[in-house]
């Protein structure tokens, strides 16, 4: 992956004056820390092996998520290091960019025994300031999730007990334990967000051979993990999109008139399998429709998955990454050669980033968002109504005043941030594909965070 990626940088470097060195510099990951420990589990020692890579630290803390995934090695580590660096830079949150991994099977052990292995790992990492709110930060990412962060919070808190910011040295925590809400969501909210940008600008999505707006759109899921399932879920019931497609590791299911997305979620986490799923036809092949048409094919699984094998068996008219690095360079090319458009992964899954941002934010502030403004707000908007109500002679009907009433919450603000930081994104990278007259989104989003990144780098003297 990140041959793939310093590929995809070479041809981004084209467009800017950045020099040889300080590309050079800006393209190598900064260290990796490999680590093999040990774990006693019923009686027998177990040695696992991980990693935690800084890519960059033009800015700290860095920032990226930790997976447990067996597949995982070193390369993998290192390119879905560097792809943060570009992600963070893309919508300016100020991290540099990390990334981390334990190769295991989490369905291979007990909560109990997971929580043993994840407190180990966490323990070597934050010996060496490899987790640490003003260092580095880690996330959840693939087979973690809000409860193994709880896990590395609490051990951080033990082995720094006069840390007053402790909270602050991972996101996507429980909301109870010192989370945000809305994070669970972020990825595939951000995806939606992204998506909404696209068609509201007219010259991207005729360009894409689309008609009309996002409503009735026929979409495909590759992946319906928390990201797949989100991203289903709110493209569905809240912008009128036909799921028609969602495909798992071991099959898919395919339904013309649209998948209900949360009973088909229901399924899968009950059966581990669309096998006798009701709602749509089961393909045992589920790949094979990455080569289907449809308006838009969102790979929200891993990386690799469009190849030069399938690229050019490729349909679809839109391509949404919400995946970490699922295209790679040689399909890129050949996607781009038949007029397919992509939106990249450094641009649209960032949403999972920008609400870690909001989270680790909120526990350096200790006060919730909207904490201190909300009572001065709801008095502001009843004085309001009043004063309509008095000019007017009339009674604002009850379902207004109760939505004016409801005001503003943690959640609310959290969107809205996360929508802005989307959209500006876009609109910058937009801004500079027309400036440098660059044929598609991805290089354009390369060149973006390059020249941010190489900015930081000249202000401490390299």
């Amino acid at each position: 992956m990140l041959t793939s990626t310093n590929r995809l940088i070479d041809d981004a470097l084209n467009y800017t004056n950045i020099s040889k060195e300080l590309a050079h510099r800006i393209k190598v990951p900064n260290a990796t820390y490999s680590i093999n420990f040990g774990v006693r589990l019923n009686d027998k020692l177990h040695t696992f092996n991980g990693w935690r890579c800084v890519h960059s630290d033009h800015m700290e803390p860095v920032k990226g998520g930790i997976r447990f995934d067996i597949d995982s090695n070193l390369e993998e580590v290192e390119g879905l290091a560097a792809l943060m660096t570009y992600k963070n830079a893309i919508i300016e949150v100020p991290y540099g960019g990390s990334k981390g991994a334990l190769k295991i099977n989490p369905n291979d052990w007990s909560e109990d025994e997971l929580e043993k292995i994840t407190r180990r790992f966490a323990q070597e990492l934050i010996e060496r300031d490899m987790i640490n709110p003003a260092r580095n930060v880690p996330a959840p990412d693939m087979g973690t999730s809000s409860r193994e962060m709880a896990w590395i919070a609490d051990e951080y808190k033990r082995m720094h007990p006069a840390d007053i910011n402790s909270l602050a040295c991972v996101t996507g925590k429980p909301v109870g334990k010192g989370g945000i809400s809305g994070r669970e969501e972020a990825t595939g909210r951000g995806v939606q967000f992204i998506i909404r940008e696209f068609f509201r600008n007219k010259e991207d999505f005729k360009l894409a051979n689309f008609k009309g707006g996002l409503k009735g759109k026929k979409i495909a899921i590759q992946g319906f993990g928390n990201v797949g399932f989100h991203i289903a879920k709110f493209l569905q019931e809240e912008d009128d999109c036909i799921i028609e497609a969602i495909l798992e590791f071991n099959g898919a299911i395919r339904n013309n008139n649209g998948i209900n997305v949360s009973e088909a979620h229901d399924f899968f986490r009950q059966n581990n399998t669309f096998h006798g799923f009701s709602g749509g036809e089961f393909i045992n092949d589920g790949n094979s429709l990455l080569k289907e048409k449809f308006d838009i094919l969102i790979p929200a699984a891993k990386e690799n998955v469009i190849n030069i094998e399938n690229a050019s068996e490729i349909k679809s008219n839109l391509i949404v990454e919400a995946a970490n690095g699922p295209v790679t360079y040689e399909a890129d090319k050949i996607l781009n050669k038949n007029g397919i458009i992509i939106i990249p992964d450094i641009m649209a899954n960032a949403g999972g980033v920008a609400v870690s941002y909001f989270e680790w934010v909120r526990n350096l502030r200790h006060i919730r968002f909207g904490r201190l403004e909300k009572r001065r707000n709801l008095n502001q908007i009843q004085t309001l109504i009043h004063s309509i109500e008095a000019m007017t002679g009339k009674s604002m009907p009850e379902e207004f005043k109760q939505v004016l009433n409801d005001g503003i919450n943690e959640i609310d603000l959290i969107r809205s941030g996360l929508d802005d930081m989307m959209i500006e994104a876009y609109q910058k990278v937009k801004i500079i594909q027309k400036e440098s007259n660059i044929g598609d989104l991805r290089t354009a989003a390369f060149k973006a965070a390059l020249e941010k990144i190489a900015v930081s780098y000249e202000t401490i003297g390299l």
